[in-house]
């Protein structure tokens, strides 16, 4: 088995700085030569695990807020933050970039703070200018985003938790309904009571914590019944474990810790249903084929896709995937990514996608290589899903869904079997949105791009007004 080697250079070297202490000093500290230090400190040796103990014991905090790897999310993010036309074409190369994630990360996170705060204006220009009201500067999903992509799209503690929960036990997805009805009743003193749409009209679920009575509408499907008492379930078990996650990721604002509450509420309701080493050992060995993982585990097909951007376990990783859901309208509704994907926060998602034609093939999965302006590409899935029926105005009421992987993971996806991933012109050019693409020939540009001048010819009409 590989050993997995820690580096700790620039965070020993703030920890050494904080306490006012020089290289030789922090080495009689904890009992090792100066130039042991000055190695840790250069990233020219891994840490061990006895010193990472001494500093521990030495400096009194927790060994594990040293060996924390953020650095590829880190990096990733800066590659994403520079692609912005605000930068230019004179980029750094990869191998400049790592060395500033790993020599001096308070800076690379200082950059990307920047470029965040940059962005977050351009937006407000943009809402202003578009006859919205302005009023806030960041988003509640976008709180949930972040939260998420910090930890690579994976929560451990909700892993064990949910692990704790089932206790091992073997559960058939029919029976799974019942099983979670008893385990609320026995633990919580709850009571599930199915309604009809007429009694709890506009309302999936409802939880009346006084009378310990759950109701669930009868607008859903058994699937999703299960998911709403799975997600029950973590908020009143995990309670503490949740709240934790949330203090570590200094979420503020009492509407943005709720909602961060929830969507770790579902994490545990999916990882409950679809415990980590069985999911992942299915979806290896049929090729990730998202409608037999649906059926296998009784889950839907857009928990199934879900679920499966969350397998990001160190030592046994999945394909690093990105989820995101849009309405007709190209309004992203839901957005998750453990990769280097830069999804859209808001509508205007690039057309050439296929996201949206799956509207027009309504159930049809729709693969798909996409390539993004900087040349990196993805392998994309698109499929419509249908949403619960409140009432007979609700009856079309579809979003649609995409799961994606870098093109590296593409041969491990039963779908993208048909295609012959040598072929240069596989890919479809995308943008991230008009506003953002630097693509000067697109035939479905919408927006005159930020920071970029397209050329105008009064004399000469192009595939847009926007081309000349």
């Amino acid at each position: 088995m590989r050993v997995r080697k820690t580096f700790i250079g620039p965070r020993l070297r703030q920890l050494r700085k904080e306490h006012g202490q020089s290289q030789v000093v922090m080495a009689r500290a904890l009992g090792v030569s100066p130039s042991y230090v000055n190695l840790l400190e250069s990233n020219q040796r891994s840490v061990s695990l006895q010193v990472l103990l001494r500093l521990g014991e030495v400096y009194g905090l927790d060994w594990r807020a040293l060996v924390d790897d953020d650095a590829p999310t880190t990096l990733a993010d800066i590659k994403n933050a520079l692609e912005d036309p605000v930068f230019g074409d004179d980029k750094p190369d990869l191998e400049e970039l790592r060395a500033a994630v790993d020599q001096a990360p308070r800076l690379a996170g200082s950059l990307l703070a920047l470029h965040k705060a940059y962005r977050a204006v351009t937006e407000q220009v943009l809402v202003l200018t578009e006859g919205g009201d302005g009023s806030a500067f960041q988003s509640v999903e976008t709180v949930v985003h972040d939260l998420f992509r910090r930890h690579r799209n994976h929560f451990d503690a909700m892993e064990q938790a949910a692990e704790r929960f089932r206790a091992g036990e073997a559960i058939a997805p029919d029976e799974v309904y019942t099983y979670l009805k008893r385990r609320l009743a026995d633990g919580f003193g709850i009571e599930v009571v199915p309604t009809s749409t007429r009694d709890l009209p506009n309302t999936l679920r409802t939880y009346d914590e006084e009378a310990r009575v759950i109701r669930l509408s009868d607008a859903m499907d058994y699937p999703n019944k299960v998911f709403q008492l799975a997600h029950v379930a973590g908020l009143l078990a995990h309670r503490d474990a949740i709240d934790r996650i949330i203090a570590d990721g200094k979420v503020e604002g009492a509407r943005e810790q709720a909602r961060c509450r929830v969507e770790l509420a579902n994490y545990f309701g999916a990882a409950m249903l679809m415990p980590y080493e069985r999911y992942l050992d299915e979806a290896e060995s049929t090729g990730y084929d998202i409608e037999h993982l649906a059926a296998h585990f009784g889950v839907s097909f857009e928990q199934a896709c879900h679920r499966l951007t969350t397998l990001q376990r160190d030592g046994r990783p999945g394909v690093p995937m990105f989820f995101m859901r849009i309405d007709r309208a190209g309004n992203v509704t839901k957005r998750f990514n453990a990769t280097s994907f830069n999804l859209a926060q808001y509508g205007g998602a690039c057309p050439r996608w296929d996201i949206h034609q799956s509207f027009a093939v309504p159930g049809r999965i729709l693969p798909q290589f996409v390539e993004l302006p900087d040349g990196i590409r993805y392998f994309t899935i698109s499929r419509t899903v249908d949403r619960p029926r409140l009432d007979r105005h609700t009856h079309d009421h579809r979003l649609a869904v995409t799961l994606g992987c870098s093109i590296e993971h593409a041969a491990k996806l039963i779908y993208a079997q048909s295609f012959k991933l040598g072929e240069a012109d596989l890919a479809t050019p995308i943008g991230i949105n008009c506003r953002m693409c630097p693509r000067q020939h697109c035939p479905q540009r919408a927006h005159q791009p930020l920071h970029l001048d397209l050329p105008i010819d009064e004399h000469r009409r192009g595939q847009t007004r926007f081309e000349s």
